[in-house]
């Protein structure tokens, strides 16, 4: 994967967070390409408990100052930037105080989902495109990882369809096996189609469960990635459907060709 350059999406990256099956392989795949000579961009949300001082966050002024719609309010996009020691790979923050001040990603004490996750993840997926764009940096590849990355693949094919700089960008979403439990707020798709995307494509966004989410991504990716050795069988089954190109679960011991091989034949046509 020499010179080619994938941009990694992800709702948890270690070593920013603790360890589980997105936050992991979320790491070790971008340090994968990044030691074949791959370039690579990191992008994830600035959690309120993520440890600035620790991980030697700082504001990048001449990326910050935008401000992002979501369900027609201005929300001020902040980024800030850090670097995985030893590996020389900067991982891109999003942040904003109103979604990602709080300390916890997606719960609440009593494990309750936040009722503006949806709204975190619209503007997730907006702020890293804008901010790619901003960096002039035109990826090969986006690869997304983790639910609240998942409405991306739906704004790329939408929102940023006619963007020329994505013109040859391609779209890769991992699905993995564990999620959230319940539903986001009930006018999430109301607040996707806001930004123009159609009712008939998001469908499954009427019932925003974890598996909906999922749902929607495949339909707007060019590949799918089993990140759990244990997918849902309606997932297994969408993705069946769905016709995409798609790789099983590949083991740590042997995930570094299986990806490569993946990008370069199934998804670049190499």
């Amino acid at each position: 994967m020499e010179d080619k350059r994938i941009l990694y999406v992800s709702s948890e990256v270690v070593p920013y967070l603790p360890e589980n099956e997105v936050s992991l392989m979320s790491y070790d795949v971008p340090k994968m390409i990044n030691d074949q000579g791959g370039q690579i961009r990191i992008f994830m949300p600035r959690y309120g408990n993520v440890n600035e001082r620790r991980h030697q966050l700082h504001e990048v002024i001449r990326l910050s100052g935008m401000n992002l719609v979501v369900n027609d309010v201005d929300m001020p996009l902040i980024i800030k930037v850090a670097s995985i020691p030893k590996e020389r790979i900067q991982v891109y923050f999003i942040d904003n105080d109103e979604y990602f001040k709080r300390k916890a990603t997606f719960t609440d004490e009593d494990g309750v989902l936040f009722p503006d996750n949806d709204e975190r993840a619209i503007f997730f997926a907006k702020g890293v495109i804008e901010t790619v764009k901003k960096l002039n940096w035109v990826p090969d590849i986006i690869h997304v990882q983790g639910w609240l990355a998942s409405l991306l693949p739906v704004y790329m094919k939408h929102y940023y369809k006619n963007d020329a700089l994505f013109a040859d960008t391609k779209v890769v979403t991992s699905i993995f096996g564990t999620g959230f439990d319940g539903i986001l707020a009930v006018d999430t798709s109301e607040k996707v189609q806001f930004d123009g995307v159609p009712h008939d494509s998001i469908k499954e966004l009427d019932n925003p469960t974890y598996e909906s989410l999922m749902m929607a991504a495949i339909s707007h990716s060019d590949g799918v990635i089993a990140g759990s050795e244990e997918i849902s069988s309606n997932l297994t089954k969408f993705i069946q459907a769905s016709g995409k190109p798609f790789l099983p679960f590949a083991p740590k011991e042997t995930f570094a060709d299986a990806y490569t091989q993946f990008y370069r034949n199934q998804i670049l046509g190499l």
